[in-house]
């Protein structure tokens, strides 16, 4: 029998980590539109996850009234405890077989020209979950061939050949993300490794130089200024092509407190920085997340793409 899933349980003996009041950049609106309704009841009616509802997203009114949803496979249950996330932590369930047909028929009934597939960790596999992707991924080009398809992935952390895997299911965007600056790691992130993770971003260019490769930070956690350059810097290194940067909101208060929130013109410098550097594509705002406008976002990319060609 499958044991229940647990709200970081790792952190139920620690005191509440008060974070400080919203700023009024960042305060949404609460999710009432009808828009939003039909696209949470297909999420139901297919029994998928979506990371929009599991991890709290700020963004899940705004998105949904346009039925952009973010599918998140595996299961709901994820075998690492991040204290930056909402996601229950505990023992997964067995795969769902039907899962990837499952997310195809949402792609083609929501008419989505863009779709980001991402998922909980699952150390528990041999090769922590690839192949489901390459099925679902599969599943979507045969339902729907005219979208575009992003992965947001686990590190696939000792999973010899799964990053060959799912590059090899030719995903248009290739997203991992590496959260918050190294020296944060161990109390942000602990099951993970930042060389890991930059390794990672790097093999995907080594594999397929033409697939975009894109990542993410938050912001607010404690980071300096000079870390988040020379985390830059060394995405550049691994020639990843999209950087997104957004605020880290906390989900509960026994989360990893919020140190503080980041003026809207701090991102805008932020942007302009990441630019400077060389990426092809930059996001950067409060309420940025991987998958806030990723295929309008992914539209820029590949014009950008286009435009470097075409002056080189």
């Amino acid at each position: 029998m499958t044991e229940p899933a647990l709200r970081h349980p790792e952190k139920a003996h620690k005191p509440d980590r008060p974070s400080p009041p919203k700023p009024a950049w960042i305060r949404v609106k609460a999710p009432v539109s009808r828009e939003y309704q039909e696209t949470r009841d297909l999420m139901r009616a297919l029994k998928l996850n979506t990371v929009c509802e599991e991890a709290a997203c700020p963004n899940i009114g705004e998105c949904w009234k346009q039925k952009h949803a973010t599918v998140m496979i595996l299961g709901a249950v994820c075998t690492r405890a991040c204290a930056f996330c909402n996601v229950a932590t505990g023992k997964p369930s067995a795969l769902d077989p039907h899962e990837p047909e499952h997310v195809a028929a949402a792609v083609g009934r929501l008419g989505l020209d863009h779709i980001v597939v991402t998922s909980v960790d699952r150390d528990d596999l041999s090769d922590g979950g690839a192949g489901h992707f390459v099925e679902t991924i599969k599943a979507i080009r045969r339902q729907a061939p005219g979208t575009t398809i992003e992965v947001l992935t686990p590190d696939f952390l000792k999973k010899d050949g799964a990053i060959e895997a799912v590059v090899a299911a030719r995903p248009d965007v290739f997203n991992h993300n590496l959260e918050t600056v190294p020296r944060l790691y161990r109390a942000v992130r602990p099951g993970a490794r930042y060389a890991a993770s930059l390794e990672l971003l790097a093999r995907v260019k080594q594999i397929d130089p033409s697939m975009f490769t894109k990542s993410g930070l938050m912001v607010g956690l404690g980071e300096t200024i000079d870390e988040v350059e020379a985390l830059m810097d060394d995405l550049r290194g691994s020639d990843v092509d999209f950087l997104t940067i957004g605020q880290y909101l906390q989900p509960t208060p026994k989360h990893h407190a919020v140190a503080r929130f980041v003026a809207p013109a701090e991102f805008a410098g932020l942007k302009e920085q990441a630019f400077a550097k060389g990426f092809l594509m930059v996001s950067a705002s409060p309420l940025t997340r991987s998958s806030y406008f990723a295929g309008d976002d992914f539209m820029k990319l590949r014009a950008a793409r286009a435009a470097n060609f075409a002056s080189s």
